[in-house]
C-alpha cells in the first residue's frame, strides 16, 4: 500500500487485486489520513463492470480528504484502471447546421473511470453544445477533432448507438412522452442496452425486481412506473424521472446539463443523493452547472471552465469559489 499525500490532500491507495470468483475480485484496502494515522482496512470482494480493454492486474483509486471529513463522508474522486480513458476529447470543434456559427473551437478534454467532472461557463460559452455533440445532436456538426469512448471513435456512432455504447446525457428539459408509461420506456430501453452488451433480455418479472431495486436506490415512489414519462410531472420530478432512468440503464458516462436549474433545496439533495447512490468506481459523471449548491454535494475531482468555446481553464472545487468572487472574466483567463 502506498500512501502519496499531496497539498489537496488527496490520499493514494494502491489495491492488489487477488483471485476472480463468484463474488467479484478479491482485494485488501488500506486507508490513511493526513498524518499516516490508519483511518480504514479492509480485505474482501468487490463486484467491478470493467471495460473489453480494461484488464489491469492493479488498480488506483484517489480521495479528497478535507479537514473537516470523516471517512464516512470520503468522496471517491478517481478509480483509474487502464491507459485507455474513458472518454478523449482533442481539438473538438463544432458549428450549428443551421446558420453555419461555430461554436466549440477546440475542446479538450480527458475523463476516466471512476471521476466526476463539473463544466461552468457563462451563457453562450458552449457547455450545452459540448455535451449535446458528445451524444450526437444532429442539430450540430463536427468540423475538426476527435472523440474516443472506450478507445472507440464516438463520432462514427449514431446517437442510438452511443446511448447503446454507455453514453447518458440528461438535457435540462426533459421531454414529456405521452401514451408510454416509465415502466415499459425503462424495460424496452434496459434490454435493448443488455443486447448490446451480449447479455439476454429480461422477462417481466425479472425487470419488475430491477426496477423496484433501482426505485429504491434513487428513493422513489412505485407509482412513478405506471405514469407516462414525463406527462403532468414537476420540474423536480422530472429530474428525479431522468437519474431513475440512468441508474436503469447503467451508462459508463452520465451527462447532466444543469440537473440543478430549477431546484428548490429539498428536491435538489435527493436529486444529489440519488446521484451520489449511482456513482461506482467503474462509470463516470460530467455535469453541466452555474451553482455551487450541486457541487457541494457531489464533490467533483474536477471542475473546467469554458469560454468561447473551449476549456479555457481547469482546476477542484476551489475555484469555484474564485469564480463566485471575481466571476468567470479573471478564472477563465488562460494561464
Amino acid at each position: 500500500m502506498v500512501w502519496n499525500p499531496s497539498p489537496f490532500g488527496q490520499l493514494k491507495v494502491n489495491i492488489d487485486v487477488g483471485q476472480v470468483g463468484p463474488d467479484g475480485i478479491g482485494f485488501g484496502l488500506n486507508i490513511w489520513d493526513y498524518e499516516g494515522v490508519m483511518q480504514y482496512t479492509s480485505s474482501t470482494a468487490m463486484a467491478l463492470s470493467l471495460s473489453m480493454h480494461c484488464s489491469p492486474t492493479t488498480y488506483t483509486l484517489r480521495f479528497r480528504l478535507s479537514p473537516k471529513s470523516t471517512f464516512s463522508t470520503l468522496r471517491r474522486t478517481c478509480v483509474a484502471c487502464a491507459a485507455t480513458p474513458l472518454l478523449q476529447v482533442n481539438d473538438l470543434r463544432a458549428k450549428i447546421v443551421e446558420s453555419d456559427i461555430e461554436i466549440l473551437r477546440g475542446v479538450n478534454l480527458t475523463v476516466n473511470q471512476g471521476e466526476v467532472h463539473a463544466i461552468m461557463g457563462k451563457n453562450g460559452s458552449g457547455k450545452s453544445t459540448f455535451a449535446k455533440v458528445l451524444v450526437g445532436h444532429p442539430d450540430y456538426e463536427v468540423t475538426g477533432g476527435s472523440i474516443e469512448f472506450k478507445g472507440e471513435n464516438l463520432l462514427e456512432m449514431e446517437p442510438e448507438e452511443r446511448s447503446l455504447a454507455g453514453l447518458f446525457m440528461s438535457f435540462q428539459s426533459p421531454v414529456e412522452i405521452p401514451g408510454v408509461s416509465n415502466d415499459e420506456f425503462l424495460v424496452m430501453a434496459y434490454n435493448a442496452r443488455r443486447k448490446k452488451l451480449g447479455l439476454p433480455e429480461l422477462g417481466p418479472l425479472e425487470c419488475f425486481s430491477y426496477l423496484m431495486e433501482k426505485l429504491q436506490l434513487v428513493n422513489m415512489k412505485p407509482d412513478f412506473l405506471n405514469r407516462n414519462v414525463n406527462e403532468g410531472f414537476s420540474g423536480g420530478e422530472r429530474k428525479r424521472n431522468e437519474i431513475l432512468q440512468l441508474a436503469v440503464l447503467g451508462a459508463d458516462l452520465a451527462i447532466l446539463d444543469e440537473i440543478d436549474s430549477g431546484l428548490d433545496v429539498d428536491a435538489l439533495r435527493d436529486v444529489a443523493n440519488a446521484v451520489s447512490r449511482i456513482l461506482t468506481p467503474s462509470n463516470s459523471l460530467l455535469m453541466i452547472t452555474h451553482y455551487r449548491r450541486i457541487l457541494d454535494l457531489l464533490n467533483p475531482s474536477h471542475v473546467h471552465v469554458m469560454d468561447k468555446g473551449i476549456i479555457a481553464r481547469t482546476g477542484d472545487i476551489s475555484m469555484v469559489e474564485a469564480i463566485e468572487t471575481e466571476g468567470y472574466e479573471t478564472v477563465s483567463t488562460l494561464t
